[in-house]
């Protein structure tokens, strides 16, 4: 059965240039569709910020969607679920909750399909906490030649298929680590000595189990998001300079907080905490572009005085910054590759021409730390260099898609054929 094609990603500012959309209801189908195709290309929530999904303008591409492989398993001993790929990390919360499971993590958007985040190492935020992709322990997946291999952890392509980006066959389903429910805190603070930021940035990351902090680049106050478990120690602010705002905030200032998770240390559910954006809300902003660059931490500081010190050029793109720290991983094409990382997300307005311009004065200042990009936002960065296992992960492309029915411009032009 065929659907109509999405024409444009879920922000409307990337277009989309499918021939057609398949959405296969059952593994048979999917098989079938797959083993008959010559180019075709895995989409899920479309939550991407560049052509990574996309087909050729004018090229006989199809799309195809595993909505429909929404399947909740819990692992005997609880300690792992084995899900479909077509589910959201909320309608995934939402399976979980009669079992008393969560996540360790989650990222700042709930809306997000679990197999997309996984496959493009999308993170929460937490120096011991991993990306997405460090939760999974097996993933199932159909290769071009309509064949099923389940590859788990520990197995010698497991760290090389696990962020796959799509290019080595469709995921069907994810096996996950899972930890007990229990309620979460979150709380948000005023930074009012944003210039001395810096010098602290290390510690302020280290406040809780999830923390971000929003700025604007501007020298106006900073606010750090904190999210801790239920019962977890008390901050003691005395000791941080922050102070506890009063009523809740939206991430973006002067933005109605409506659609944000509750703050003032009210206890909540998992998935009502760890993110910024509630389940089933429009998330952000909408109409908006977003980058994100990943330094090595020991770079934390230097990198955040860089990013500071071309601030006046950002403005007039910039709705908002975040910075986060995630952990180390083994996974060949994370960006956190052997490295624990400082994270620097830019929310830019909707249009293309200014959010491109001012991502790239952000490349430039952070070019001597080596970022790594976020493979789903806008980046120009010749990222060829940065994963030291790129040969292995293009002979693993070879092997397992030889006659490339997966490959895109994107991934030729950024990745794997140039």
């Amino acid at each position: 059965m065929t659907h109509d094609p999405r024409r444009t990603s879920w922000s409307g500012t990337v277009p989309y240039h499918f021939a057609r959309e398949h959405r296969p209801h059952d593994l048979d189908a999917l098989r079938e569709l797959v083993a008959g195709s010559t180019r075709l290309r895995p989409v899920g929530t479309a939550h991407t910020f560049n052509d990574l999904p996309d087909a050729a303008a004018g090229a006989e591409v199809a799309a195809v969607s595993v909505a429909a492989f929404d399947e909740l398993q819990v692992g005997d001993d609880r300690t792992w679920v084995r899900v479909g790929a077509g589910l959201t990390h909320a309608q995934l919360a939402v399976a979980l909750e009669p079992h008393g499971l969560a996540l360790e993590n989650l990222a700042s958007l709930p809306h997000l399909n679990v197999a997309g985040a996984v496959s493009t190492a999308t993170h929460g935020s937490g120096v011991r906490t991993g990306n997405l992709a460090t939760q999974v322990r097996a993933v199932e997946l159909v290769l071009a030649s309509g064949d099923v291999v389940t590859v788990r952890r520990g197995e010698p392509d497991f760290d090389g298929t696990v962020v796959g980006l799509g290019a080595l066959g469709v995921v069907t389903s994810l096996e996950l680590d899972v930890v007990p429910a229990v309620d979460h805190r979150q709380v948000v603070l005023l930074d009012g000595d944003p210039e001395t930021l810096p010098d602290r940035l290390a510690s302020v990351l280290a406040l809780g189990r999830s923390v971000s902090v929003f700025t604007l680049w501007d020298g106006s106050p900073d606010r750090v998001w904190v999210k801790s478990r239920d019962g977890d120690p008390e901050l003691d602010l005395a000791t941080t300079g922050l102070a506890p705002m009063t009523g809740e905030q939206h991430p973006i200032p002067g933005l109605d907080p409506v659609h944000c998770t509750a703050q003032q240390g009210v206890p909540g559910p998992w998935v009502e905490r760890l993110p910024h954006f509630r389940p089933g809300f429009l998330p952000s902003v909408g109409d908006e572009v977003q980058s994100e660059f990943h330094v090595p931490f020991e770079h934390a500081a230097d990198a955040a005085r860089a990013v500071r010190a071309v601030g006046e050029h950002l403005a007039v793109a910039l709705q908002v910054a975040e910075i986060r720290a995630v952990a180390a991983d083994t996974l060949w094409l994370s960006p956190q590759f052997g490295q624990t990382t400082c994270s620097f997300h830019f929310t830019w307005v909707g249009d293309t021409v200014l959010a491109d311009a001012a991502a790239r004065v952000v490349e430039e200042a952070l070019a001597p730390f080596a970022p790594r990009p976020h493979w789903g936002k806008h980046f120009t960065l010749d990222v060829r260099r940065a994963y030291p296992r790129l040969d292995d992960f293009r002979a693993l492309r070879d092997r397992l898609d030889p006659d490339r029915t997966f490959v895109n411009p994107w991934l030729e032009r950024v990745l794997l054929d140039g």
